[in-house]
């Protein structure tokens, strides 16, 4: 299973417990000659380990705990190799029995006490037993090149898949309640309307329906699901690869998404600490945005109240950093001074397009991307782009500044400094690193912004390309 991830240890040799209290689930596995079992379980998209069991004297693993354990999937894990088999855990059903094999243990398990683990074998013995039959027919499908022979065997797997599907939407009817059934008919096809018109126009109304209609089959607030290895993906997937990767379009799925796991306030929990960490850690341009997002919507609301208040103030911070950097946002405004000390405003500066370039003389990174702007500004340089370069030195270091523009010859550009910081302008533009660019309109608007020298022009190019669209567009 790979990394295991230790959340608690328990060794737990002997037990005294009520039989209405906790939890107590009893393993012995046939030709397992380890003195040490594992139960583990899933969350999110990795496996925990939760308790540790020795074997007993009457030969029985015994895990036992004071708290019912939370519904799931989890893991009965064996040593010394990490293989293992899953059982089901409902919120009712916490004191049962489990007899393996080492040998296959999912495929010679049975349980005591467990009508759930029952229930979920049993549907995983009827997949068994079509999955062999359906392998035959495509490897068949595969091999045969008379096509009346291919079409009669393609109607005989079709009819295969047409009788596992009938079976999963009857065992979805008959066990509502049940977990497996919740996961069984996650995992049910979309059926789709007729759409008309060209074949275009049919994907596009294929797609919209797919993301309106993506968890009509999954109940994203039953709190069981966060420990199974299915929903992690379903969500990725949603807001992954259904959505249009653009700031605001993911904020608004990922919006529907908690709103939908709100009731269950641990799966709530954990997806909002996700999406937050995750667009945190983002390196595609923009999606800062996101971060501020939910910020400003979840936790600058008090709907986190589990955030300690010093966490709370730093998210706070971050999006307050963000905020006015954020593309669409107006730029902000700083003075600074060019070589003869003259103070230039940037907004007060006269150009179509302006790449604010920051740069540092000792930054090697700033030196290699050098040749890179010198080429975007020799072919833009013509078309309305001016080149604004700020050096992010202070004081007895400016000079050593103007010397590396001299040597650099980027005297052509707007080059311009800040001796004594005035203008606070490395802390508004979140200046920690170099070499940072963005890129303005003639408004000061923020087109885009921290990415690398090298993807300049390409980047121009499409700007200039969507302003002619939208100027014939306009006439």
């Amino acid at each position: 299973m790979g990394k295991w991830f230790y959340l608690a240890l328990f060794l737990t040799i002997g037990w005294v417990l009520n039989a209405a209290d906790g939890h107590r689930i009893k393993v012995k596995i046939e030709g397992y000659d380890q003195q040490e079992l594992f139960l583990a379980y899933y969350y999110g998209d990795k496996q925990y380990v939760l308790d540790t069991a020795r074997l007993s004297h009457d030969g029985f693993f015994h895990f036992a705990g004071e708290k019912p354990l939370p519904g799931g999937v989890y893991l009965i894990v064996l040593a010394p190799n990490n293989t293992y088999f899953q059982v089901i855990v409902e919120p009712e059903e916490q004191f049962f029995s489990v007899f393996a094999k080492r040998e296959n243990p999912s495929e010679n398990v049975r349980f005591e006490k467990s009508p759930a683990n029952d229930l979920f074998y049993g549907y995983l013995s009827y997949l068994m037993k079509k999955r062999p039959e359906a392998d035959t027919l495509r490897a068949q499908i595969e091999r045969e090149s008379n096509t009346k022979k291919k079409e009669k065997l393609e109607a005989q797997l079709n009819k295969l898949n047409d009788e596992v599907l009938a079976y999963q939407k009857k065992f979805v009817a008959d066990n509502p309640k049940s977990l497996t059934a919740a996961l069984v008919k996650a995992g049910l096809p979309m059926e789709y309307p007729e759409f008309s018109g060209d074949e275009e126009a049919v994907q596009l109304a294929k797609w919209r329906y797919t993301k309106a209609h993506f968890f009509d089959n999954m109940n994203l607030a039953d709190p069981r699901l966060l420990r199974t290895p299915f929903l992690f993906e379903r969500v990725d997937y949603f807001i992954n690869k259904l959505q249009i990767q653009h700031p605001d379009t993911l904020a608004l799925a990922i919006d529907e998404v908690l709103e939908r796991m709100r009731p269950a306030e641990e799966t709530f929990k954990y997806y909002l600490i996700h999406f937050l960490n995750f667009y945190a850690r983002s390196n595609i341009v923009g999606m800062d945005a996101v971060y501020v997002h939910l910020a400003d919507k979840y936790y600058a609301t008090g709907q986190a109240p589990w955030i300690s208040e010093e966490q709370l103030k730093k998210i706070a911070e971050n999006a307050a950093e963000l905020r006015p950097l954020l593309i669409g946002k107006i730029a902000p405004n700083i003075t600074l001074q060019d070589r003869s000390g003259h103070t230039v405003s940037l907004h007060g500066i006269d150009a179509e397009y302006i790449v604010l370039y920051f740069w540092r003389y000792d930054c090697g990174h700033c030196k290699k991307t050098l040749p890179d702007m010198k080429a975007f500004y020799d072919k833009f340089k013509n078309r309305g782009v001016k080149i604004v370069s700020i050096c992010v030195k202070f004081t007895d270091e400016v000079p050593d500044c103007w010397k590396y523009v001299d040597e650099n010859e980027m005297g052509e550009w707007l080059n311009l400094v800040d001796p004594y910081h005035r203008s606070r302008f490395a802390t508004i533009y979140s200046i920690k690193t170099t070499p940072q660019i963005y890129v303005l309109d003639r408004k000061k608007e923020i087109l885009t912004k921290r990415i690398g020298a090298e993807q300049l022009e390409e980047v121009m190019d499409r700007i200039l390309e969507m302003k002619q669209k939208e100027k014939q567009q306009g006439g």
